[in-house]
């Protein structure tokens, strides 16, 4: 209802918004009960009864029972009557989208039905029937057709034939989620729509997190005659967001009327129902309204939205969690430190929601840190209430990695905590020693590689079991209520190759940047240091990576992650762009990899790597299963819950694609 409330104020005649909005897109399974079309028509109930929505056409999505088939519909309504409900047509079903498990596409095309409303909508409306199906709508000056999210991005999508039959307004409500880079894709997909074929387009999409791994990422627009001339934030805490736009309908009408090729077209069209409207958009004396103007669209670079995206995605996660704040194990390195920024990214972004007189973050806030009076002014202040950082050294750590986890944490604000771990290995160590007899050693001092590996696991499951304890109890050593929320960061190149322990400090509560490349995050780290002035930064970009989980070598580190992997990080990239986005199994990526890398590797290198690569990634799959719900930033992600579904006990020798491998570089 505000939405609504402040188009109508702004003199809006038409107001749409995202998909499913009603419930919400992300109820998943919960779309199989009935108690979600209940509650859905429950509200539309309360929306057709208030005065708010009167004198403005209403343009709402929920999900909606027609003959016992589930639909995923938008509900059109004006002055209390429902004029239309227009089903999906081409159901979102890549990658994170499932929609096709809980709906079932509308496959009648230019056919509509009767739908027969249930009773607490008839008598509201004083219908008992309404149309259903796929039709538009004719207003007493123009012509409106809906189509929903996906249907953009079809090869066939209805705004083309529906802009043939003289439809001049096309909207689309969406529930479109971030990526990385991916913006402009949805403002280039709406633009070519209106240039090519003319007309006025409007897509609202979700924003913030709807309960799970994606955030929406708003980018509201409007364009006209394929130039934009309204847009909306990509990233913000506001609830509510409403973009308006006073367009000429005789604008379309004359960039329609010279394009000769689309006149043809548009003469053999087959029409569609046209659901008569006794409305208008367009008021009589409106000459003298001014109209908006075209404006070049601002992407935001790749670091800002890692900035902004997550912290975003944080801050809905942790007012909607209840809880006080977070804890990160910050070890001194790149991932961490790049985790501890987006947190104080997010209190920038809370100060600054608040300084614009934003009063639900600010009562979130509130209750956030128990203070009815408080108001966060200052990032650093505001982080020292609800960030907590804890360095957990051992034996193994150096003293640069503390220092600068100490530095860092100084300079963002966040409540530190240092503490070491070696007590708690060496009795658990001592326990296995007890029983068995036997005392593993590092593989420096003779020790076996299952030894090795098995001491360094120790630590870092130690510090898992560390990190909840603090998490826990932190607050309440303080006099302050509450718990904290546990955040991993392990990136989407160590997921991928699997180089991370099993339940360590990268199983948490959530990750925000389990979805995101070493390499993006060292970009992301050079933003942090010259947009917000953390030069301790400085020192822990230049450092190389390592776990530090096996002992120093005259106090400096030896071990080093890239070593320790047998790949880079930039291979890394490479082979997971390959895998998930270019669909490629091992014979595959060492065919396309054999042109890419054929100035820097011999075909026989080529193919080793990509067996230590299909070797390591399926040897550690099983890692995945239990992958902290990280936020979904990238589409070669190994996210097992939804996105990349595959097995996790495999052949690791891949013996066929292997010996395809193996003949093709002896022909070579």
């Amino acid at each position: 209802l505000p939405g609504i409330d402040i188009a109508r104020s702004r003199g809006a005649r038409y107001r749409l918004g995202p998909e499913l909005e009603i419930c919400g897109y992300g109820c998943s399974d919960h779309y199989y009960e009935s108690d979600t079309i209940l509650h859905s028509f429950q509200v539309l109930a309360k929306l057709l009864e208030s005065p708010v929505t009167q004198d403005i056409i209403c343009d709402v999505g929920m999900p909606v029972l027609h003959r016992n088939v589930r639909y995923n519909c938008r509900v059109i309504f004006l002055n209390k009557k429902i004029l239309l409900i227009r089903p999906k047509i081409s159901l979102a079903n890549a990658g994170n989208y499932r929609e096709l498990r809980w709906f079932t596409p509308w496959n009648k095309p230019r056919h509509v039905e009767e739908y027969f409303l249930p009773r607490i909508i008839q008598e509201v409306t004083g219908q008992e029937t309404v149309p259903f199906g796929d039709a538009v709508l004719a207003t007493k000056d123009t012509c409106l057709g809906a189509e929903i999210c996906e249907e953009l991005w079809a090869p066939n999508s209805p705004h083309i034939e529906m802009g043939l039959d003289g439809v001049e307004i096309f909207t689309n409500s969406s529930g479109s989620h971030h990526v990385l880079r991916k913006a402009h894709t949805r403002v280039d997909l709406v633009n070519s729509a209106t240039a090519k074929n003319g007309g006025i387009y409007i897509l609202a999409n979700q924003k913030g997190c709807d309960g799970d791994r994606l955030y929406y990422d708003g980018c509201a627009m409007i364009s006209m005659n394929g130039e934009t001339v309204a847009q909306g934030s990509q990233f913000s805490l506001d609830d509510v967001e409403v973009l308006v736009a006073t367009l000429d309908l005789e604008d379309v009408r004359s960039y329609r009327a010279e394009i000769s090729s689309r006149n043809l077209a548009a003469s053999k069209v087959n029409p569609y129902p046209r659901v008569k409207v006794n409305f208008a958009l367009s008021c009589s004396d409106d000459v003298a309204v001014p109209t908006c103007m075209p404006i070049q669209w601002r992407h935001h670079s790749p670091e800002e939205e890692i900035s902004l995206g997550p912290a975003c995605w944080l801050w809905d996660y942790l007012r909607r969690s209840k809880q006080a704040g977070f804890l990160l194990p910050l070890s001194g390195g790149i991932d961490s430190s790049a985790t501890a920024c987006i947190v104080y990214s997010m209190c920038h972004q809370v100060c600054l929601a608040v300084k614009n007189g934003n009063a639900d973050v600010l009562a979130d806030v509130r209750r956030i840190v128990n203070d009815e009076t408080y108001v966060p002014e200052d990032p650093r202040e505001f982080c020292k209430r609800v960030f907590t950082t804890c360095y957990m050294a051992s034996e193994n750590s150096s003293q640069d990695t503390c220092n600068r986890a100490k530095l860092l944490a100084e300079q963002i604000g966040s409540y530190h905590i240092n503490l070491n771990i070696d007590a708690a290995v060496k009795a658990i160590v001592g326990i296995f020693s007890m029983v068995t007899g036997r005392t593993p050693c590092f593989s420096v001092y003779g020790g076996s590689n299952r030894e090795n590996l098995a001491l360094q696991n120790v630590q870092a499951r130690i510090r898992m079991v560390v990190a909840y304890l603090f998490a826990q109890l932190t607050l309440w050593t303080r006099g302050m209520p509450g718990g904290l929320l546990v955040l991993g960061s392990a990136n989407v190149d160590e997921s991928l190759r699997g180089y991370l322990t099993k339940y360590d400090c990268s199983s948490a509560d959530i990750n925000p940047i389990g979805g995101i490349s070493k390499a993006d995050l060292k970009s992301f780290i050079q933003y942090c240091i010259e947009n917000f002035q953390l030069t301790a930064l400085r020192s822990i970009m230049s450092a190389p990576p390592t776990a530090e989980l096996e002992p120093l070598v005259d106090g400096q580190v030896a071990q080093i992650d890239e070593a320790d992997m047998g790949m880079t990080y930039a291979e890394l990239s490479i082979y997971g762009k390959l895998r998930k986005i270019a669909k490629a199994g091992p014979y595959s990526m060492f065919c396309k990899l054999l042109n890419m890398w054929k100035e820097i590797c011999t075909p026989r290198e080529v193919a080793s790597k990509v067996k230590h690569f299909f070797r390591m990634y399926s040897v550690n799959r099983h890692k995945m299963t239990t992958l902290t719900p990280s936020y979904h930033a990238e589409n070669y992600s190994p996210d097992d819950n939804r996105f990349d579904l595959r097995p996790f006990l495999y052949n690791t020798t891949w013996s066929w694609q292997f010996r395809c491998i193996d003949e093709q570089v002896n022909a070579l």
